[in-house]
Formats: structure tokens, sequence, C-alpha cells
């Protein structure tokens, strides 16, 4: 069985924040396999906690068992480059499919939904998808990168210069044009980046970046090689003491070495000998 468990090092924290009575996001990360996730949910009552719930209860049993066996940690130099890009796509429409479902169903979750970030980390690689307004970032050396873009309609606004980054600030951040469970076939968004030692991942809800700016974030983040737990405390402490207006969650993953693919791993989940030599 292949782990990434000494390549990687993560930790996921989830607050309700100073305002909200309950918590409608939810988090997964395992280091072992190389998955980490993160829900933000939307409905009325408690829908929106059944939807990231669903979600996350979906995605981290079956994207666990996926890349724990070997499988998808070591296809990319046996056989296909897009394997892990498409089991995680396969694994969203999955999720997307039961949560439309109970959605259709069952009046109390009329409606709901919930954005969607997720990470696989593999042979030295990281493949992200996402729906909706949560995000993730890439700190690599000084260098403080947005990975996702925002499917929102305030991100068409200001994509079509309909208003400046500086007016964005004061339009409603909370009308997403993606999310998972509210049409029968996600639109998802994925891309695959080569991944180093050293860098750091943070997945969030707009719980965090809504209320902290970029420059704090990163401010927070330079510290993360000493401590992670203690690093994703501080950003929610940040976020709650800026107003903590919403649920806020952070996952961090932080890549310790390389972890190439394993062609023992490969040849031994499909019953092959082993390599010789």
């Amino acid at each position: 069985m292949a782990s990434l468990s000494d390549a990687l090092e993560a930790v996921a924290l989830t607050d309700t924040g100073k305002l909200r009575d309950h918590n409608e996001d939810a988090v997964f990360v395992d280091p072992a396999c190389g998955v980490a996730i993160l829900a933000d949910g939307m409905g009325g009552y408690n829908a929106g906690e059944v939807a990231s719930g669903m979600a996350i209860s979906i995605l981290s049993e079956t994207l666990r068992r996926d890349f724990s066996v070997g499988l998808l940690h070591g296809a990319e130099n046996y056989g296909d480059t897009k394997c892990a890009e498409r089991t995680l796509l396969e694994r969203i429409a999955m999720a997307n499919s039961a949560v439309f479902r109970a959605s259709k169903s069952e009046a109390e979750c009329a409606g709901m939904g919930t954005t969607l970030v997720a990470a696989v980390f593999h042979d030295n690689h990281v493949t992200i998808a996402h729906l909706g307004d949560s995000r993730l970032y890439r700190l690599r050396g000084g260098e403080f990168r947005l990975l996702t873009r925002d499917h929102s309609l305030l991100q068409e606004q200001l994509d079509a210069g309909l208003i400046t980054p500086g007016e964005a600030y004061y339009y409603d951040k909370s009308l997403v044009t993606r999310a998972l469970g509210v049409e029968a076939f996600p639109n998802t968004e994925s891309h695959t980046y080569a991944t180093q030692p050293g860098d750091v991942y943070l997945l969030c809800s707009d719980g965090l970046n809504d209320m902290v700016d970029g420059c704090d974030i990163l401010g927070a983040l330079v510290g993360a090689s000493a401590d992670l737990p203690r690093t994703a405390e501080r950003l929610i402490r940040i976020a709650n003491d800026n107003g903590g207006y919403d649920n806020v969650s952070v996952v961090l993953v932080k890549v310790l070495r390389d972890f190439p693919a394993s062609a023992k791993a490969w040849l031994k989940r499909f019953g092959g000998n082993e390599l010789s030599g």
C-alpha cells in the first residue's frame, strides 16, 4: 500500500465564527493518501450543513479508498497521465448526484448545495477540482498564488470589467455560479500542478478570505513550516477577530519531500510481477 504520510504534513480546522449559530462548513484531510477536501454548504434551515456533510462523507470514503491502494500514485508513470484527475471528477460527480437526489426528494433539503475544493497529491503533482468560491492557495518560497478562480457573479463582473477590484469590496460576494448538488451534472473545474518540497497549500472557505486580506494570510503562512496546527488556528483567529461573520475553515498541506510514482505499488495493484533490476 502506498503511503504519503512521510511526504506530506496536513491539518484541517473549522469554526462556526462569531455570528452564525451552526457550522455549514465541512473539512477532511488524510496525508497518508494525499487527499484534502473542503466544502461550504448552502440552503435553508440546516440543509447547507447536510449538503457539505454528505459531500465530505462520500468523497472522503471513496477517494481515500481509491488513492490508498497505490493505483493512482503510480498511474502517472504507468499508463494514464489523467488517471488521478479523471477519478477525482468521477467521485465528485457521484457526490453531486447524491446531494442532488436528496435535495429533490426531501422537502427540508430543497435547494441545498455546497461549494467544494478538493486536492489530491500524487506523483509529485497535485490535482485540484473545485466548484463555487472556496479557494486553494499555494505558498512556494516567497510567491503566494491563488490556484483556483471563484465561480461567482462577482468574479464574472470583475472578469468582464464591469467593476474594479476596489469596487468589489462593496458588492455581494455570496452569489456563486457553480456548486455541488444544485444541478444533475456538476460543471467542475480541474487543474494539475507540479509540487515542490516546501510548498504549503491552503484550502479555505470564503469565511477566511472575505475576512482576512491576502497580505495577512501570507503573513500567517510564512510560519507554517514551524507549526502547521498553530498556523491554522491563527488564520481562524484572525478571521474571527475581523468580525467572524461566517463559518471559517482551513486545510493546510505541506510537502515535506518528493513523492514520485511507485512502479512496485502500481504493479501490485494489478497483480503483476515486480520490475527486475
